[in-house]
């Protein structure tokens, strides 16, 4: 371990190694940090809200008597002190890879959330698609024709992207589309009456395109179109607010009226030269977005009866389900600080500018 540490902190000084490599190195010993951090958080705070799982797991029978609750606060650990169950929890992890047991179905929590992780992850990919080429699409032409019909309707839409609460922009699109129209089905990944999609990867679009199974990818879409609408809504406003500020303030610069005056072409000079310094700040927007689906996906999982990440912590939190919890609330700060990670390495990407030191 002590060449190990060595090793690691001479390549955190080394002035050899790439920049951009230190500044990975240092962004992936502070996400070890910060995850630590959330670990006792979540920890500390889930065992400390006046709750009894005993009474949330049991039945009433089984509450009266005391050594059927001895029994099941000895098995799962809820008789240690909390800073014992800590350690055994973090040992665990560290040494076993084991998140823990689900107080709720007894089964390994990693397991359950290798299971639901491939549903939040294609809807909130899809969401994010959404969300991008639309946001992207309106703010660009809201920019163009500033202050036209087409700018007051797309800015409306952009405003009630971000006003609207998810869950109840859920349940109007759903009762429109799925009760009144009958355009789209109501709940699920797929028909299981039609389709067995088992034995895959659990990411269902792939499946079915690398299967050749057309009807499956059809039906899978017409499934996973309202959720990830839903979800894409707020992140698409915010991203046509921005790109459409920062494209404006852009095209107000002095190297755009250069561009202009030497006989430029209006589409060049907003695609080559405008759009580019006005994406750098969309794309943090766009990170951040796409965390803050995993916020939503609690309630539009549920409503859509989405069998992913969402639907499994809202089952973990009424139950009571401490392993469940801190499982469910590392896989999101994970996805988090990778997230940034990867926004901060495009920022170079697209700005030669920056640089990371």
């Amino acid at each position: 371990y002590e060449r190990v540490l060595r090793f690691f902190f001479t390549v955190l000084r080394g002035k050899d190694v790439p920049v951009l490599l230190r500044y990975i190195l240092r962004r992936l010993a502070l996400m070890v940090i910060l995850l630590l951090g959330v670990s006792v958080l979540v920890f500390m705070i889930s065992h400390f809200v006046p709750s009894n799982p005993a009474a949330a797991n049991l039945s009433q029978t089984a509450l009266n008597d005391p050594e059927i609750v001895a029994a099941y606060e000895a098995k799962w650990g809820l008789d240690k002190p909390v800073w014992e169950q800590y350690l055994i929890y973090m040992k665990n992890i560290l040494v076993e890879h084991d998140l823990g047991t689900s107080i709720r179905t007894g089964r390994p929590v990693l397991e359950e959330l290798k299971q639901y992780f491939p549903a939040t992850l294609e809807l909130s990919v899809f969401a994010m698609l959404i969300a991008i080429v639309f946001g992207i699409a309106f703010g660009v032409i809201s920019a163009i024709f500033q202050n036209k019909p087409i700018d007051q309707i797309l800015r409306t839409i952009s405003v009630s992207g971000v006003s609207l609460p998810s869950f109840w922009f859920a349940l109007l699109v759903m009762n429109l589309f799925c009760n009144v129209l009958g355009i789209f089905p109501s709940g699920n990944r797929f028909n299981p009456r039609l389709f067995d999609p088992t034995g895959g990867t659990g990411f269902y679009v792939i499946d079915a395109i690398s299967w050749g199974n057309w009807a499956l990818l059809g039906d899978v879409l017409a499934h996973l179109f309202l959720p990830a609408l839903v979800l894409g809504f707020f992140t698409m406003g915010l991203i046509t607010r921005q790109t459409r500020s920062n494209l404006l303030e852009a095209m107000s610069s002095d190297y755009i009226r250069t561009a202009r005056a030497k006989g430029m072409k209006e589409s060049r000079v907003v695609v080559r030269h405008a759009l580019g310094n006005a994406l750098v700040p969309v794309i943090t927007v766009s990170g951040m977005g796409f965390c803050n689906l995993l916020g939503g996906m609690v309630f539009v999982e549920n409503i859509f009866s989405w069998p992913g990440i969402g639907q499994y912590a809202y089952l973990a939190a009424t139950n009571l389900d401490f392993p469940a919890i801190c499982g469910v609330s590392l896989l999101i700060a994970l996805i988090y600080v990778v997230v940034n990670l990867f926004i901060d390495i495009l920022y170079g990407i697209i700005d030669p500018r920056i640089r990371f030191q």
